[in-house]
């Protein structure tokens, strides 16, 4: 059986999307359409940006998965990486806090799209 290769998250806006995960990932899309986005996590891996059910990208919707980054290093690296993007203005869920699996933090894009960042398992 395959592993999962693709990654999709619902967006209202593609281009104010793009720039916001181009940002706050330092990535460039690998794809780019009016309504679709790919950016490659990693070889054969896309995370991916579709306005076509953007109906369900309302902010108000509930969030019941999120978008993960898994960093190396002790707990300061997940304590650097909320710094910097508070600096670039992203809305905050959860602050930076211990969690049985370490220090984690949690993120919303503009659409409502939970961002988890915690240390590599």
């Amino acid at each position: 059986m395959s592993a999962p290769n693709l990654f999709l998250i619902y967006v209202r806006d593609a281009e104010k999307a793009t720039a916001f995960y181009r940002d706050l990932f330092e990535i460039e899309p690998v794809f780019t359409s009016p309504r679709y986005v790919a950016f490659e996590a990693a070889p054969g891996v896309l995370f991916a940006l579709w306005t076509g059910r953007s109906k369900h990208a309302e902010p108000s919707t509930p969030r019941t998965s999120e978008v993960g980054l898994m960093v190396p290093g002790a707990s300061n690296a997940v304590d650097r990486i909320f710094t910097n993007w508070v600096s670039k203005g992203v809305q905050v869920v959860e602050e930076p806090y211990d969690e049985v699996f370490g220090r984690t933090f949690v993120i919303a894009d503009p659409d409502g799209n939970l961002i988890r960042v915690s240390p590599v398992d």
